[in-house]
């Protein structure tokens, strides 16, 4: 069946590029050499060793501006699997690198040798003594321990910007602080114990009591020398101060000596000295955090200042004040933040010297609330502030939508920046921090050392801990800018450590980029007893190499990664990696930043390389077929980058004219498509699910996975032939049907009496709205009509053109030229009439699209419906799906007050996500389906509810696969619950 392959060639990058210096070499087109690949699949046994080089390649990148390639990757399900991991290393020579969410800035996460991801298997929350304290596996994201410990009135310490993607592993193993933690609520002083696994493989709960004689057994040369050499320490009262000085303000460059002086055992000198290690000591496995109280009470600003040092001199005033937050931006960031959605556009023409702080104070109670906002109102009057301040009286805003505006544009500093960066250049990450009181004063210096060498360097940062952040572009693949950035470096931390005393690396760990200064900032005593420290703990040097020791001057020169243009739609990209938490399939195949990078290496290649075949061939499955589409990427990435768009260009150039061809027919002919869609469905009811899965089974397998479509059982049958009546005189609202309620039925027998069925999702809309009063009209004509996200999300541009125009014409008339709203009953479906069919539509039909008013039918049923009716009866309870459409049109609030309406308990599972049935995806790749929802399915099925609801009838059909249990339609309930 030649005309229905993909064409694969297709996705070739264009001819006639030049061959990054980077490049990963033709060597390594086949992945891991087979000794190596065949001892560790023996030692760990199958599906947990990862060899291909497309697989290498997806791992070699973070968020830094570093790149190795690492010789293999293993997924590690559990300690013993880590444990043999480091005693195959041991007994090899080889180096072991730990991955969680690979968002550090200096090349923590990547290793030259053996790189073993700890994010898949290890994520899982335990709440303790009330919300207290908190258990936490290593490969949770510290935003999902924030939303348990958010019932609870209480959060974590650390409070970094990439909360939403980085994991608690890396927090920890980096000591990462952000806004608010400063040097009291970092992780080095919230810390309650940790389970770690050292490079010998002994494992050591610091919680045990009997942890210190365990140790004393397994490992006594261990303990030995760390009780010689915290005595050594102490004996220097000279080195003793400088250690206590130097922690004093933010710092994360090198080891932490202090824990030698905090700790009176083996046991707690080693659970300080793993925080901050950056995974060189050993492999934390599990945290206990102290947790702090979650003050409910907000008040925010964002005030402008005329210059970054005037910013900066506000700062101790506003510290004094209380503010837990103060937060600085300097005029690059301001006007880079502009392609961040929700940022006003006004920010572009702001004055190059303008700078912002973003103040926030929190308090327990509104009383302690305006007592913080007075003390802020007077320091606010001797400031010299500027548009768009619109004055002292109401700079201050206890608006949670406001507020959040304002730390979106903070938090993606790094990405917005990085996104307006100039095309093919690569971004250095820096942070450093000086005493508060002198905050001024390096802004100052920092202005002037960047245009001395040439920078036009974006600065920001936790200005309450004299904390900054700065931002540099330079050409990594051309040795002249390399060097005037190696030369920067020089100056900067010199200036850094003999003008301010402060520290080379203030909260993202001293990587790769800040090893070769080490010396520079701790003096040759103190450096020593690092390495002393590290040839004790990993005598071998197995973990990490490099990572935090390396005599190299240059080293931090070393694995600067190109950054060819890819894409326009994904060329912003800075594989920071906040999309990845998100991504349906990033436990299954890639994540939408890994498709990015694996697209990046195909540029660096030659035309026709043999990696570049090898990353092609693998490109198919790995990135474009298994990506559902849901562009929740483009929601989580900070100014928007939609990988699911790309995906679903790529299938687009995949198709053969032929195939665009017959998709335009069908779109053409849809009316006759959708009967006999319907048909089918009710002719495979009585025939039986095995037979079903087999007949199709075959069909793929004889055609392409990826066109035929796998029978599930979860497939419900069809619906009714008839819509209902329903009369246009009096109508308040078109109600559209989407097309999937006119082809599947609802699930049977679970509405009405025993032996009954209840009514179909159209039915039930038509009664809910007659019954509040608020009639709706189906036309007769909406067979044949659909909202187009069958062929957009297939990458079928003429098919969608098609229909985007045909429903949006039918829509115009249908409404009365948008006099009335249109409510459609399928989430995806509102989507793509509201949004996804706009780009498709003729100039005409653009215009007429802009008059209509499309509405969800849970804003419909929660906004006009629901307060008219009365609940008669009520569950006890109900858990949720919110869909990815409803997260883009952002009323997933609505599904939460409708299923409040209706049952006394309602549940959001914190790992719900997409269920990525994406239409049909689910029925083309059931892993897919599978993979994304097994969090969210683990959290479901882990007790009994009255009822599962959702909004959307395929995504209901995914749930019901992914969870073995029935989802329906929140209006069912609610017609249910409101009948007379």
């Amino acid at each position: 069946m030649p005309l229905l392959e993909p064409n694969p060639h297709a996705l070739r990058p264009g001819r006639g590029r030049t061959p990054a210096p980077d490049r990963v070499p033709d060597l390594q087109a086949r992945g891991t050499p087979g000794p190596l690949r065949d001892e560790l699949t023996a030692v760990l046994g199958p599906g947990k060793v990862l060899s291909r080089i497309s697989d290498l390649v997806r791992y070699a990148s973070d968020a830094s501006p570093y790149r190795f390639v690492p010789q293999v990757v293993v997924v590690a399900e559990d300690i013993d699997d880590v444990s043999a991991v480091l005693s195959y290393a041991h007994g090899k020579g080889r180096g072991v690198v730990f991955r969680a969410a690979g968002t550090s800035l200096n090349g923590q996460a990547q290793g030259e040798d053996i790189l073993v991801d700890v994010r898949r298997h290890w994520a899982g929350v335990q709440v303790l003594e009330d919300g207290a304290r908190v258990r936490v596996r290593p490969g949770t994201i510290v935003a999902r321990v924030n939303a348990a410990l958010a019932r609870h009135g209480r959060v974590l310490g650390p409070d970094p910007a990439s909360a939403m993607a980085c994991t608690v592993g890396g927090v920890v193993a980096n000591n990462a602080s952000g806004m608010t933690a400063g040097t009291t609520r970092n992780s080095y002083r919230t810390l309650a114990a940790l389970t770690f696994v050292l490079p010998s493989g002994t494992v050591v709960d610091t919680a045990d009591p009997a942890a210190d004689d365990e140790l004393a057994r397994a490992e006594p040369r261990l303990c030995a020398g760390l009780m010689e050499l915290k005595a050594e320490i102490e004996a220097d009262a000279e080195l003793t101060a400088r250690i206590r000085a130097k922690h004093t303000i933010k710092n994360t460059n090198g080891y932490r000596l202090d824990a030698f002086l905090d700790g009176d055992t083996p046991v707690r000198i080693l659970r300080g000295l793993m925080v901050g290690s950056e995974g060189t000591f050993g492999f934390i496995s599990e945290v206990v955090f102290d947790t702090l109280p979650l003050d409910r009470e907000v008040s925010t600003a964002l005030l402008f200042f005329p210059s970054l040092p005037a910013a900066a001199a506000a700062v101790p005033r506003f510290n004094k004040a209380g503010a837990l937050a103060v937060e600085l931006m300097d005029g690059n960031t301001l006007r880079a933040s502009v392609s961040v959605p929700g940022v006003p556009a006004d920010w572009a023409e702001l004055p190059k010297e303008t700078a912002a702080l973003l103040v926030e104070f929190r308090a327990p109670d509104t009383a302690a609330q305006e007592t913080y906002e007075q003390a802020a109102k007077e320091v606010m009057e001797s400031l010299r502030l500027v548009a768009p301040v619109a004055s002292v009286d109401n700079a201050f805003t206890r608006d949670p939508g406001t507020i959040a505006g304002y730390w979106k544009a903070r938090k993606a500093f790094v990405t917005a920046v990085g996104g307006s960066r100039p095309s093919g250049t690569t971004l250095i990450t820096e942070d450093f921090a000086v005493p508060p009181e002198r905050l001024a004063e390096a802004c100052e210096a920092l202005l002037a050392l960047q245009e001395r060498h040439g920078f036009d360097a974006a600065v920001a940062g936790h200005a309450a801990h004299g904390n900054l952040h700065f931002l540099l572009a330079f050409d990594a693949a051309d040795p002249a800018d390399v060097e005037r950035y190696a030369a920067f470096m020089d100056d900067f931390c010199r200036l850094t450590v003999e003008r301010f005393d402060g520290s080379l690396k203030a909260e993202h760990a001293t990587g790769r980029n800040i090893a070769p200064f080490l010396e520079l900032e701790w003096g040759p005593r103190a450096t020593e007893l690092m390495w002393r420290t590290k040839q004790l703990i990993d005598p071998d040097g197995v973990l990490g190499p490099r990572i935090v020791l390396d005599r190299n001057p240059r080293a931090h020169l070393r694995g600067l990664k190109t950054i060819p243009a890819v894409e326009a739609i994904a060329d912003p990209c800075i594989e920071c990696g906040f999309c990845e938490p998100t991504c349906p399939s990033g436990d299954l195949t890639t994540t939408p930043r890994q498709r990015i990078v694996l697209r990046r290496e195909m540029m660096r290649q030659a035309d026709g390389s043999p990696v570049a075949e090898s990353l092609l061939h693998a490109y198919g499955y790995d990135a474009v077929d298994t990506c559902a589409g849901d562009s929740t990427c483009a929601l989580a990435c900070p100014v928007g980058i939609d990988t699911g768009a790309l995906m679903k260009e790529f299938r687009h150039e995949r198709h053969s004219p032929r195939e665009e061809r017959v998709a335009a027919l069908a779109a053409k002919h849809f009316r006759s498509v959708e009967a006999a869609a319907r048909l089918a469905v009710a002719a495979a009811a009585p025939v039986g699910d095995r037979l079903l899965e087999s007949a199709t089974g075959l069909a793929r397998r004889a055609v392409r996975p990826d066109l035929v479509p796998e029978w599930l059982p979860e497939i419900p049958g069809a619906a009714a032939r008839r819509l209902p009546r329903t009369h246009r005189p009096a109508a308040f609202a078109v109600y559209y049907p989407a097309c999937v309620n006119r082809i599947f039925g609802g699930p049977e027998g679970q509405h009405g009496p025993e032996g009954q069925h209840g009514p179909s999702l159209p039915e039930a809309v038509v009664r809910l709205s007659a019954r509040a009063g608020r009639p709706v009209w189906i036309p007769d004509d909406v067979a044949g009509t659909c909202c187009a996200t069958i062929w957009h999300s297939k990458g079928y541009a003429r098919g969608n053109a098609v229909m985007a125009n045909r429903i949006v014409e039918a829509a115009w008339g249908w409404t009365a030229g948008g006099t009335l709203p249109l409510v459609v009953d399928a989430s995806s479906c509102a989507l793509g009439l509201a949004r996804e069919v706009v780009p498709y539509l003729t100039e005409d039909n653009r215009e007429l699209h802009a008059e209509l008013k499309i509405v969800d039918s849970l804003v419909w049923a929660a906004d006009e419906l629901l307060p008219r009716l009365q609940v008669r009866r009520r569950i006890g309870s109900a858990v949720v799906h919110p869909t990815c459409s409803m997260r883009h049109l952002g009323d997933e609030d609505r599904l939460t007050t409708l299923a409040e309406a209706v049952a006394d308990e309602v549940v959001v599972p914190l790992d719900a996500g997409c269920c990525a049935f994406a239409g049909d995806r689910g029925m083309l790749h059931r892993e897919l389906t599978e993979s994304a929802t097994a969090r969210e399915a683990a959290e479901v099925t882990s007790r009994a509810y009255d009822a599962h609801l959702s909004a959307n009838r395929m995504c209901e059909i995914g749930m019901d696969h992914g969870t073995g249990r029935t989802y329906y339609s929140a209006l069912l309930e609610l017609e249910r619950a409101t009948r007379p």
